[in-house]
């Protein structure tokens, strides 16, 4: 019966908070709902979830947690909206956690007051945020190696162009003509960036924020030494391209080994498991047999 009373004390409270946010949500929620970004689901609740975030104050009572989250979205989705997207995060979080919650009353309740399901419930509703973290840290991981690996081809494309006879700026964007609607991480922001100079940015600008948008140091680098040296052109620009292109494809190297280490520590379990199962085959008989 306790464990019974405390599931429904739980689900009341939960559909009073979402009664609440209801009745609070405005366009801007719906506005920073329907904000693009990888891993959102059922955009028609992130309203009330917003709702909800800004109630309970997490950027305003952890501060340091809030701009460690935000720091990963930027190098995911880039500095536009950054702010927005991180309440977007935590909302789909906490939607995660009122829906497991709900599942482990509702399943304490029908099974007449298990404390186990209850317990699974609220034990997952506490792990998920986190996973969810790892998961998100994880990912701009990848993608940064991603455009790691292929800036320096990319690079190598532009001082093949630019040594035919044309501008940096026509190179990169023949780069991004090529690969055209590739689900490549360094091409979308490529696009991104070719899309806003045509529109009318300045070029150094719009070239900024690709470097700022890719989030790791080489592309940085990549930008600072075309924006310094595309100005004077001939040898002196081509010479920089090629001194940087070495050192990339150095960098490149040294990731490709690390991957490739982690890939073969990867197989020592599997390997190991293997062997215990060969051995266990060709012993088992012989073991048995003796035994006769």
């Amino acid at each position: 019966m306790l464990v019974t009373a405390a599931a429904g004390i739980v689900l009341l409270v939960l559909a009073a908070f979402l009664l609440l946010a209801i009745g609070k949500r405005t366009p801007a929620h719906r506005k920073i709902a329907a904000l693009p970004m990888d891993g959102i689901r059922m955009r028609g609740l992130m309203p009330l979830m917003l709702v909800l975030v800004e109630r309970m104050r997490i950027a305003a009572r952890f501060p340091i947690f809030f701009h460690k989250l935000q720091s990963s979205v930027q190098r995911g989705e880039g500095l536009r909206d950054s702010a927005e997207r991180t309440m977007l995060f935590m909302a789909q979080m906490l939607f995660y956690v009122i829906l497991l919650l709900i599942f482990g009353c509702i399943m304490a309740i029908a099974n007449e007051g298990s404390a186990a399901w209850l317990a699974i419930g609220l034990g997952l509703a506490v792990v998920l945020p986190f996973a969810l973290i790892k998961d998100l840290a994880s990912k701009v991981k990848q993608r940064e190696e991603k455009i790691l690996l292929e800036l320096p081809e990319m690079l190598n494309k532009i001082i093949l162009l630019v040594g035919a006879g044309e501008t940096v700026q026509q190179a990169i964007v023949r780069c991004s003509q090529q690969k055209e609607g590739i689900d490549h991480p360094l091409y979308k922001e490529l696009d991104r960036m070719t899309a806003e100079w045509r529109s009318g940015d300045p070029f150094h600008q719009v070239f900024e924020q690709f470097g700022k948008r890719c989030g790791v140091q080489e592309a940085s680098i990549f930008v600072t030494t075309v924006l310094l040296n595309h100005k004077r052109g001939g040898g002196e620009f081509a010479m920089a391209l090629r001194d940087l292109s070495r050192t990339l494809w150095e960098k490149r190297k040294s990731l490709g080994r690390i991957q490739g280490e982690k890939a073969s520590s990867k197989m020592v379990f599997p390997m190991v498991l293997i062997l215990v199962v060969v051995m266990l085959m060709v012993g088992g008989p012989a073991m048995m047999l003796i035994q006769m």
